[in-house]
């Protein structure tokens, strides 16, 4: 039984048809090869897709090919025949030539390569914000570094606290405050202000000017007058400075309460502290401030203020001695004359002075016997 292909499709009607079919397929088959071929190098070129990349655009973008620069031509040289050009001598130089771009592979060289960037550090706590006080009251006024803050118990302590150890004059002298005060900036400030316009001048006329201040007190957490219980004083909120007196370049002390200093010297400094501080305490105010002066800057309603400071008079050089007596050739004092009244009553006290003298002067039985009392028993009757 042969079975080959040629045989077996001459046994059915459609077999011429079948053979056709085959031929128009290899043929079509040979064309698709050679189109391959010759497309090869535009296929290479082009990334595989999809039927349906054009329908929704998903097809990726061509590459765009390297633009070529064009070659610009130089213009020609200046001919050596041609005139001179006057050019100013503030011109501006020829700006440079734009370069042109790096090529993709110089920019990409390793060696060119950014450095990473280094690791931030962890940043610290923001500095505070100095307030203008802190920023008015430089060197050239005062030594006096800024402290920590205090929040004590009761409210005690303040912000903006500096520790004023001396001041500085306007020609250059330092005024040491003795032993260092701990105030608040504006306290400070105006202790400053006050040392360095009143006193500097009223010390220099005395002999050698201001060295030292004498500072009594100044921040300390305790209520008025260290009397427990009692409200909280401007020394516990370091608002307030006792100053007790000054020094000066000679070595002398002045004292601000003492009574042999000249008085006008004590109502001038008087004077000043009241036109500066809202409070002023010293001899006369009570007890407590007796051999100091109380300063602070408390704020009161009304712009209220209080200054109280009895200005004594010197005590005498030497203690009065007894009145002496009356010379004898000194006139006669006067006296003023009794009244009639007066008179009368004289007389009346004189008669029975009189009489009493004649009962005395009298013999003993001629004296009138009067009958003694007697006392008569009270019996207890029995029932």
């Amino acid at each position: 039984m042969n079975c080959s292909a040629e045989k077996a499709s001459r046994k059915w009607p459609d077999g011429a048809f079948r053979r056709a079919s085959a031929a128009m397929v290899t043929a079509a088959a040979a064309l698709i090869c050679l189109g391959m071929q010759a497309g090869s190098a535009e296929a290479a070129r082009r990334a595989p897709g999809f039927p349906w990349d054009d329908l929704f655009g998903t097809r990726p973008l061509r590459p765009h090919k390297t633009a070529r620069r064009a070659a610009v031509p130089l213009p020609k040289p200046r001919p050596a025949e041609a005139p001179a050009v006057d050019t100013p001598a503030a011109a501006e130089p020829p700006a440079a030539a734009p370069q042109p771009p790096a090529a993709p592979a110089e920019a990409a060289r390793p060696s060119e390569t950014a450095k990473p960037a280094e690791v931030a550090k962890p940043a610290g706590p923001a500095a505070p914000q100095l307030s203008a006080c802190r920023q008015a009251l430089t060197e050239e006024i005062a030594i006096a570094p800024s402290i920590p803050d205090i929040h004590g118990a009761g409210g005690c302590g303040g912000e903006d606290l500096v520790r004023l150890e001396a001041i500085v004059l306007p020609d250059r002298r330092k005024v040491a405050v003795k032993p260092a005060a701990i105030l608040r900036c504006k306290m400070a400030a105006a202790v400053a202000d006050w040392v360095r316009t009143d006193i500097a001048p009223l010390a220099q006329s005395l002999g050698g000017g201001i060295s030292n201040l004498d500072n009594f007190d100044s921040f300390e957490c305790r209520g008025r007058n260290r009397i427990a219980g009692a409200q909280l004083s401007e020394h516990g909120r370091a608002n307030a400075l006792d100053v007790r007196a000054f020094g000066l370049a000679n070595g002398k002390s002045i004292s601000l309460t003492d009574r042999s200093v000249a008085r006008d010297l004590r109502e001038t400094v008087l004077h000043s502290v009241c036109a500066r501080f809202s409070t002023v305490l010293g001899p006369g105010s009570d007890w407590y401030h007796e051999d100091h002066v109380h300063l602070d800057l408390i704020e009161r309603r009304n712009n209220y203020r209080i200054c109280q400071w009895n200005v004594y008079d010197p005590l005498p050089q030497t203690a009065p001695l007894l009145p002496a007596a009356r010379p004898e050739e000194a006139p006669p004092r006067e006296v003023a004359s009794k009244s009639d009244a007066s008179k009368s009553d004289k007389t009346d006290d004189a008669k029975a002075d009189a009489a009493k003298s004649d009962d005395a002067a009298a013999p003993d039985g001629a004296a009138e016997t009067k009958p003694q009392p007697t006392k008569k028993r009270r019996q207890s009757r029995r029932l």
